[in-house]
C-alpha cells in the first residue's frame, strides 16, 4: 500500500500515513518515505506506540546509528542508540536541553545525519518543537552575502550552549577535552540533493575561522535572525506516540520553553550517524 503524504507547512514538514512502524517496513515503502524525507525535510508519523527495540529497528533502516558516545552521560544505559530527551532527572541531572536553535551533534566531526524523536509524555500545555528550512535560509541570502559565507568555516563548541551555563568549570573542561571545538563549512552541500544549506546555530556556533570575534559576531547574529524567519518554519504540537524524523544537514530545531518545567516531558531520540565533516580547532588540534 502506498503511503499518503500531507504537507504540514509551506516551507517544511509533512505527515506520513499508511505505515505501521511497529512492523518491519518493506523496501518499497521505505523508498517512498525516503523520497518524502528528501522533499519535506521533516516527517511526522502519528499514533506509533513503539518500544525502544522497534524505534531502533525502524531508524536503522536509514543507515548506521550513532551510539551517542560523544554524550555518554545522557544516553540510555542499556540502549546506547537511544537518547532520552526529558526535563526529569536523568543520570543525576535535571536540566532541559535544546532550548536554542541547533542541529544535532554539530559539535562533533561526524555531525548527525538525521534524528528520529518519539514522544511518550508531553505537558498538557506547551512543550512544542520548532523546525526551520536551512536550504531556504541560504537561498534567500543576497548574492553578495552568499559569496561571503560560501568560503567560511564556523566554529562549534559544545560548552557554550545555554544549558551548560552554571555548570561546574571542571565538568565543562572535561566535556571540552572529550569534545573539543570543531569547525564546519558555514554552507554545506547536501550529499543526496546537491542543494546548499546554511550550517550555523545560535546554540553552538562561537566564531568563524580566520575572523576576529568583532568581525565574526555581526555576521553570525544576522544569520541567526535570518535563518528562523516565520516563512521558513514549522511548529509542531506534540501528541503522545508521535514520531518525528528530521534531516540535520538542512534543518535546525528548537525545543520551546513554553511549558511548566515541573510538568514531565519525556521523549526518546535515535540519531543517524552522519558523514565525516569538519576538523578540530584550537589547542586540542595543535596537540593532535
Amino acid at each position: 500500500m502506498a503511503i499518503e503524504v500531507r504537507p504540514l507547512a509551506a516551507a517544511i514538514g509533512a505527515e506520513i500515513t499508511g505505515v505501521d512502524l511497529s512492523r518491519p517496513v518493506d523496501d518499497a515503502t521505505l523508498e517512498q518515505v525516503e523520497e518524502a524525507w528528501r522533499r519535506y525535510l521533516v516527517l511526522l508519523f502519528r499514533n506509533q506506540p513503539l518500544t525502544h527495540e522497534q524505534h531502533i529497528a525502524f531508524s536503522a533502516r536509514f543507515g548506521p546509528l550513532d551510539d551517542h558516545s560523544a554524550i555518554p552521560k545522557f544516553r540510555d544505559p542499556e540502549y546506547h542508540n537511544i537518547l532520552p530527551v526529558t526535563n526529569q532527572e536523568f543520570n543525576g541531572r535535571k536540566q532541559p536541553v535544546g532550548r536554542q536553535w541547533h542541529s544535532d551533534l554539530s559539535t562533533t566531526t561526524r555531525p548527525a545525519r538525521g534524528s528520529l524523536l518519539r514522544c511518550e509524555v508531553i505537558p498538557p500545555v506547551g512543550g512544542d518543537t520548532m523546525f526551520t528550512n536551512m536550504y531556504l535560509a541560504y537561498e534567500t541570502l543576497s548574492d553578495a552575502m552568499k559569496k561571503i559565507v560560501d568560503g567560511l568555516d564556523a566554529i562549534h563548541d559544545m560548552t557554550v550552549a545555554r544549558h551548560s551555563r552554571g555548570r561546574d568549570p571542571a565538568d565543562l573542561a572535561e566535556v571540552r577535552k572529550r569534545n573539543p571545538p570543531v569547525a564546519h563549512p558555514m554552507v554545506r552541500v547536501h550529499p543526496e540533493t546537491g542543494r546548499k544549506a546554511l550550517y550555523v546555530s545560535e546554540m553552538t556556533t562561537t566564531g568563524i575561522v580566520g575572523l576576529t570575534d568583532e568581525e565574526a559576531q555581526p555576521i553570525l547574529e544576522f544569520l541567526y535572525r535570518h535563518c528562523v524567519q516565520p516563512e521558513f518554519t514549522y511548529r509542531h504540537k506534540w501528541q503522545v506516540h508521535d514520531l518525528l524524523a528530521w534531516d540535520n544537514r538542512c534543518t535546525m530545531h528548537l525545543a520551546l520553553s513554553d511549558y511548566d518545567i515541573n510538568v514531565p516531558r519525556k521523549l526518546y531520540r535515535t540519531t543517524l550517524l552522519g558523514e565525516p565533516s569538519g576538523y578540530i580547532v584550537g589547542a586540542q588540534a595543535a596537540a593532535a
